[in-house]
């Protein structure tokens, strides 16, 4: 019988983005910004998936407030299911 099984990491929210952050200069650049918002080690980005992917691991970060930080500096950002 197969079970189903839910991934949790340290009981926290994984929240997933489609960007248009395409290069290390781009990452270099809001680095300060996403660390403010969701502390250092909490994400990463995905430069070879098509949708450049931004994930954040957290219980608190609401994702407006992650969108919004990323289109006020220029870039698109749109919530992924």
């Amino acid at each position: 019988m197969l079970q189903k099984y839910k991934w949790e990491f340290n009981s926290m929210n994984v929240l997933v983005f489609s960007t248009s952050v395409k290069t290390a200069t781009d990452i270099n650049f809001l680095t300060p910004f996403i660390n403010s918002l969701a502390g250092k080690g909490n994400w990463n980005f995905a430069l070879d998936d098509c949708d450049h992917v931004l994930r954040i691991i957290s219980d608190e970060v609401k994702p407006i407030i992650a969108i919004e930080l990323l289109r006020s500096h220029g870039y698109q950002c749109t919530e992924l299911d």
